[in-house]
């Protein structure tokens, strides 16, 4: 299980990569993987401090933070 994760956490990552940013919902539908699966990978890069959270009417949007958005962190 924490493999899958792993793997689930990285197509999330190179699809951020090439589209900016996308819904929980547009992850699960884009990945092909079950929401709850998405979420724990959504989780594993949250921890990892990758990336960033934004709150619009249309729901919680995601991606990943900039380099200088990782440096502030540190």
């Amino acid at each position: 299980m924490l493999e899958n994760i792993g793997s689930v956490a990285g197509a999330i990552w190179h699809y951020l990569e090439d589209n900016d940013e996308a819904t929980i919902t547009k992850l699960t539908r884009e990945i092909g993987e079950t929401e709850r699966t998405v979420l724990m990978g959504v989780g594993w890069l949250a921890r990892e401090g990758k990336l960033d959270f934004e709150r619009r009417k249309q729901g919680t949007y995601i991606t990943l933070k900039t380099q200088q958005s990782n440096a502030e962190v540190v």
